[in-house]
């Protein structure tokens, strides 16, 4: 596991006044060059299609998809199975997640989900491909560029976030 950029939850400068909102109750900013969205789960069922179908939105709103090609579909694909396998952990392993927050630029695109469980996710190992379970974090650690986890001192719970790069 990485932690080389651990960025706190909410550590992503000031929002500009006017943020509009996505129409699945998420927020929607945009900050030299930077997009940012967050869906909250406060309330919600069915969590994980959820977050798929929201950030499959932001990654059309912000040109990923349609796909031009073969490699930016791949990345796009790449981006929304993190996405399934963060919350999914939060699900599983953290009495389900709070939030999530995709940011991307013109090299980047990090997803983050914040939870109030206490585990340390970790990569299985040895990874044992033909066994059930077990695959999400190893598929993090292979797909994304970094990942790691913010706690914040005195609050329950962590940010789990990974950094996809953008398609060439």
């Amino acid at each position: 596991m990485s932690t080389t950029r651990p960025y706190p939850p909410g550590d992503r400068g000031p929002e500009p006044s006017g943020a509009s909102w996505a129409s699945e109750g998420g927020a929607a900013v945009s900050s030299g060059g930077q997009h940012v969205r967050r869906l909250s789960f406060d309330g919600e069922s069915g969590v994980v299609p959820l977050a798929r179908d929201f950030a499959r939105q932001a990654l059309y709103a912000w040109g990923w998809l349609p796909a031009a090609g073969a490699d930016q579909r791949a990345a796009a694909e790449d981006v929304l199975l993190v996405v399934s396998e963060l919350v999914t952990n939060a699900c599983l392993h953290a009495e389900g997640p709070d939030e999530l927050w995709i940011s991307c630029d013109n090299k980047v695109i990090r997803v983050e989900v914040s939870d109030k469980g206490g585990g340390q996710p970790a990569p299985r190992t040895p990874h044992r491909a033909g066994r059930p379970g077990g695959h999400g974090m190893f598929i993090v650690q292979r797909l994304c560029l970094d990942w790691g986890v913010v706690r914040a001192p005195g609050v329950a719970g962590k940010t789990v976030w990974a950094e996809l790069g953008a398609p060439a």
